[in-house]
């Protein structure tokens, strides 16, 4: 289960986005000012922070340029502030998205879920790069980009080796068999 943090002084907005994205699945963190999501990102696993601007104690500003020094979690910036000024400086200081209330709810867990899938997958696919795959006597060095049959160098296109490490890489996750390749 992925953990959001949500971080906003007004804690209404706080259980709204919790009722709306615990419906999708998701555990809620709560924090009401920026040091308290410090405090959470400390203690727990966060995937994503959905972090309001002007809070007490420290901004949404502040709390994020502090949170890029350490983590690269999707940070989606949440504001009454609907200025394009705005919008950029909290894009500039490392938030990956920024909604301006009043919000969809409905589209803010569109954007949940569509920076998680982004993170989630740019992480798979640097842990992939390092790999060999190998199905039957079909053997694929992924750094050297280098395909082998029973020890046997085969050439491809980049297209072609592409399209057989798609699908080398979805043999072992039930979508494809071996026996399709």
């Amino acid at each position: 289960m992925k953990n959001i943090l949500v971080c906003d002084d007004d804690k209404e907005i706080v259980d709204a986005i919790e009722i709306y994205l615990q419906q999708e699945g998701y555990n809620i963190l709560k924090a009401y000012d920026g040091e308290q999501a410090l405090e959470v990102l400390k203690e727990q696993e966060v995937h994503l922070l959905i972090i309001d601007v002007m809070m007490p104690k420290l901004d949404g500003i502040r709390a994020t340029l502090k949170i890029r020094e350490e983590s690269s979690i999707p940070i989606i910036i949440l504001s009454a502030k609907s200025e394009d000024a705005d919008k950029i400086l909290g894009l500039n200081i490392g938030a990956d998205d920024y909604v301006t209330k009043p919000f969809n709810p409905l589209e803010l867990v569109a954007r949940v879920k569509s920076q998680l899938r982004r993170y989630t997958q740019l992480g798979n696919v640097a842990e992939s790069s390092q790999k060999i795959y190998q199905v039957g006597g079909l053997v694929m060095n992924d750094d050297l980009k280098e395909v082998t049959v029973d020890d046997e160098l085969v050439k491809l296109t980049p297209i072609e080796y592409n399209i057989l490490l798609l699908l080398v890489k979805k043999s072992g996750k039930g979508i494809f068999h071996q026996s399709d390749i």
